[in-house]
């Protein structure tokens, strides 16, 4: 029994921490990286909207185009690159290197399944969730 105990405190400091969402630092993010485009208020009127040949979304309607459930995983992959966009010319954010990280920080998507993003993602996702109106 003190062998489970000491394996099972050893297994205990060497578990990665669950870090939990920031959207003050996700604010901060998005004001940084995403504003140009989508705007100070994310509803995608930002100061190069005009310019670009697809007009960036309102991101604080997320979840109401999607039948009042936020599209975790289609975010996720929006900004990780692994669904980019035309538009950009290149993965979104075209700030995508510093979005990379360390995946380390456990998000649960709707189905339950678990993913593991960077901090910067996670803070940014927490950010656009904190922003969804609801009707």
């Amino acid at each position: 029994m003190r062998r489970v105990l000491a394996c099972l405190s050893v297994l205990s400091l060497t578990a990665a921490p669950v870090m939990a969402q920031d959207a003050d630092q996700g604010r901060a993010l998005f004001q940084t990286h995403c504003a140009t485009c989508h705007g100070a208020d994310a509803k995608g009127q930002g100061p190069l909207a005009g310019a670009l040949v697809l007009q960036p979304v309102d991101l604080t309607a997320l979840s109401a185009r999607h039948d009042g459930t936020f599209p975790l995983e289609r975010v996720l992959k929006r900004i990780d690159g692994t669904d980019p966009l035309v538009s950009h010319g290149s993965p979104m954010p075209v700030y995508g290197p510093y979005f990379e990280g360390v995946a380390n920080t456990p998000m649960k998507l709707p189905s339950g399944q678990p993913v593991l993003v960077s901090e910067p993602i996670a803070d940014l996702v927490g950010y656009l969730q904190s922003l969804q109106e609801t009707n």
